[in-house]
């Protein structure tokens, strides 16, 4: 089957590697139009020209999914470049060093949470201002963790803001894909090689030892969340709302 999101618009965050690089591009192969939202200029404007020399049609906005002004500013730029907004994809976000609650600075909170959690808030509140006034709805696919299932996948700031990442995907889905035009669903990705690896930089030892103890981590591939992703954001995931599909390779079946 091909272009199941022909006709569509999506934004996708942290699109300049890892997960939101092949997410976009396989968005793009299906047909979609892809925004391509990160803080990484130059790592978009690469991504961008592959899709386009791939054949599919993609616009790169450099964006701190931090800040309002770049909030509103990428909402704007999908609209005013393509003419709608069907799929949010709130991809964006960085590890903690696994840092126990005892050992948490301010610092570490605040970065972690306002990119994990405030940032795709903000997102979300936007998107679905457009959304719900168009006659077709649109989507939206948080890329949570099993860190926001489970107590010991991160540190204590990346498990909060991804418990309540997840927690604001079900608000969505109640609220707006229940009762409105806007469907919300999260992704709970394990162990996937990606750059966020490289925002480990100074391991806490007790939040490392919680972690090995739950055993070895499989390792999947960018490529396998986004044709999860894929599905959730086609016509075909019509009657899913509100879901939290994991997608760890059998880390967390016991």
């Amino acid at each position: 089957m091909v272009d199941r999101l022909a006709g569509k618009v999506a934004i996708v965050t942290g699109a300049g590697s890892g997960m939101g690089k092949a997410i976009s591009q396989l968005f793009a192969k299906e047909g979609a139009k892809v925004v391509l939202a990160d803080i990484n200029a130059q790592g978009i404007e690469e991504v961008k020209q592959a899709i386009e020399q791939a054949g599919g049609q993609a616009a790169a906005k450099v964006t701190n999914v931090v800040k309002q002004e770049d909030v509103d500013g990428v909402i704007d730029f999908a609209t005013q470049t393509f003419g709608q907004l069907d799929i949010l994809v709130n991809n964006a976000g960085i590890m903690d060093n696994f840092t126990p609650v005892g050992n948490l600075t301010d610092a570490e909170y605040e970065r972690v949470m306002a990119i994990n959690l405030t940032g795709p808030v903000k997102l979300c509140r936007a998107a679905i201002q457009v959304m719900e006034k168009q006659e077709t709805g649109g989507v939206i696919i948080n890329n949570a963790s099993v860190g926001g299932l489970f107590g010991t996948r991160g540190g204590a700031a990346y498990t909060m803001a991804k418990h309540a990442l997840v927690g604001l995907t079900k608000n969505i889905a109640g609220t707006y894909g229940r009762f409105g035009k806007v469907r919300a669903n999260a992704i709970a990705p394990g162990g996937v090689a990606t750059n966020i690896q490289t925002t480990i930089t100074a391991p806490d030892p007790l939040g490392m030892q919680a972690l090995q103890a739950t055993g070895e981590t499989p390792i999947g591939q960018p490529g396998q969340i986004a044709n999860l992703a894929l599905f959730l954001a086609s016509d075909e995931a019509s009657f899913i709302n509100g879901d939290i599909v994991k997608a760890d390779g059998g880390w967390t079946v016991n």
